[in-house]
C-alpha cells in the first residue's frame, strides 16, 4: 500500500503540472498577467507563489523545515515576471524540486517526521498538505485561463456534453488497474 501511495502521489503531482502547463501554453503573457479584480491574483502571481512554496519545502524536505529563513513569501504576490519563457523556467524549477524530493522516498520515509513552521507533520501529512496546496493554486489557474480564453478555450477535462461518449469509450474497455492520467 505505501509504495503505491507515493507512485500515487507522484502521478497526481504530475497531473496538476500538466493542468497548469496546458493552461500556460493557451494563453499570452500578457494573459497571465491579467488580475481581474483589485487584490486578486492573476496566474503570474499564483505561479510566482506556488514556485516559491515548492522551493522552501521540497529543498532538503527531510532534514530542515519547509518554510526556510531565505523565503520571502510576500514578495510572491508582487508580479515580477518579465516574460513567459522567465514565469515557465521558473514553474519548472520548482516542480523539478518537488519531484527531485519525492522521487528517491521509500516506505521507510513515509512516517518520518518533518517540519513546517515548526510543526510536525509525518512525510505523508506533508506530501498530502503540499498536493492539496497545489491542486487549490491550479485550479485557480486553471479557472482564470478558461475565464481568458471563453469560446477559445480547449477544454483539459471531459468537454460539456461529451459525458455519454467518454463514459461509453471507457465502458467499453476491458477492466483494468491503471491511475486515471495513464490515458491522459
Amino acid at each position: 500500500m505505501e509504495q503505491s501511495y507515493l507512485t500515487s502521489a507522484i502521478k497526481q503531482f504530475e497531473y496538476y503540472k500538466s493542468l497548469g502547463d496546458k493552461t500556460i501554453q493557451q494563453i499570452t503573457f500578457k494573459d497571465i498577467q491579467k488580475e481581474f479584480a483589485e487584490d486578486s491574483n492573476s496566474i503570474s502571481i499564483i505561479v510566482k507563489h506556488i514556485v516559491g512554496n515548492m522551493l522552501s519545502r521540497w529543498t532538503n524536505f527531510l532534514t530542515e523545515d519547509g518554510e526556510k529563513e531565505w523565503r520571502k513569501r510576500d514578495e510572491e504576490f508582487m508580479d515580477t515576471f518579465t516574460s513567459k519563457t522567465e514565469l515557465l523556467e521558473a514553474w519548472n524549477n520548482g516542480w523539478n524540486c518537488l519531484f527531485e524530493a519525492i522521487r528517491p522516498l521509500s516506505v521507510v520515509d513515509l512516517e518520518k517526521i518533518i517540519h513546517i513552521r515548526n510543526q510536525g507533520h509525518t512525510v505523508t501529512e506533508a506530501i498530502n498538505r503540499q498536493m492539496m496546496h497545489y491542486a487549490y493554486h491550479v485550479g485557480q489557474i486553471v479557472f482564470i485561463g478558461k475565464l481568458i480564453k471563453g469560446e477559445n478555450w480547449k477544454s483539459l477535462s471531459i468537454a460539456k456534453g461529451r459525458s455519454k461518449a467518454f463514459n461509453k469509450t471507457k465502458f467499453d474497455q476491458d477492466k483494468s488497474r491503471k491511475h486515471f492520467t495513464d490515458d491522459l
